[in-house]
């Protein structure tokens, strides 16, 4: 598995990402302060869940995060 360098979590600050898959279909990455998270990357094959996985990191480095307050 590849080395990602991922940025601090864009919503606290504080926390740290982390890349997680779900289910060996999808990939995103994770705040494990505040929870916030990218989109999910679905992949199929080993060639796809690279491209995912980049994808994932490129999105949450960018800052395009979904964030979880109350009321959403």
């Amino acid at each position: 598995m590849p080395t990602y360098d991922l940025a601090d979590c864009p919503i606290c600050a504080d926390g740290v990402g982390s890349l997680e898959h779900e289910g060996g279909w999808c990939v995103y990455v994770e705040c494990l302060h505040c929870g916030a998270h990218t989109a999910h990357f679905s992949y199929r094959t080993e060639a796809e869940k690279e491209a995912a996985e980049n994808s994932a990191v490129q999105m949450w480095n960018l800052g395009k995060v979904i964030r979880q307050d109350l009321g959403e």
